[in-house]
């Protein structure tokens, strides 16, 4: 048998550009370290021999518009061996934006049901959770090549959220002078003007 590769699609290895709103699905990668004191049991966290660090080696799938199925990898720290353990808190940060994205809970709504939908009982909650994700461009190190990241999820206090949370294959958002306007795609780029 002969398999013809001739009719395979070429793989450009294109990033998606920079500062793209798409909704996606986290999935946690389980990497087998057992962290419970962070919140990660059952061996979901990953810990690195060479740092010390342990974290959530996470991979968010686009759902719909033209990066329909691409996939993005990113980790969402838990603790550092450095003293003051700021990547930590900026895990706990980005793991708080994305319950509150999937949520729908606006980071500012003090309510008691909006404090208590932010309380999960371990990381696992995060598992298979959809949210809107901000993309960004990460720049290679020590001659690496570029690549994709998200450092942020978007919440509902964001203008292309509501768009975007509610995209499918044939709709979404599109951002233009910081107004959120339905366009035929799921995902959307920001302009320079835009954090």
């Amino acid at each position: 048998m002969t398999i013809d590769l001739n009719e395979a699609a070429v793989d450009t290895g294109d990033l998606i550009p920079d500062r793209t709103i798409a909704k996606v699905r986290l999935k946690i990668r389980p990497g087998g370290y057992d962290a419970p004191q962070f919140g990660a049991p059952g061996g979901i966290a990953t810990h690195s021999a060479a740092t010390g660090s342990v974290y959530l080696d996470c991979e968010a799938t686009i759902i719909g518009g033209p990066y329909d199925r691409r996939k993005v990898w990113f980790m969402i720290g838990l603790f550092s061996s450095k003293g003051d353990n700021k990547w930590g808190a900026m895990g706990k940060t980005l793991a708080r934006s994305i319950l509150e994205s999937a949520r729908s809970i606006r980071p500012d709504d003090m309510s008691p049901d909006a404090v208590q939908r932010r309380r999960i009982t371990s990381f696992h909650d995060l598992q298979d959770a959809e949210f809107v994700a901000l993309i960004s461009v990460e720049k290679g190190r020590d001659g690496g090549e570029d690549r994709n990241r998200i450092n942020r999820a978007i919440t509902p206090d964001h203008k292309a959220y509501a768009a975007a949370m509610n995209s499918t294959m044939d709709g979404g958002a599109n951002v233009a002078n910081g107004a959120a306007t339905p366009s035929a795609t799921a995902t959307t780029t920001l302009s320079a003007q835009w954090t």
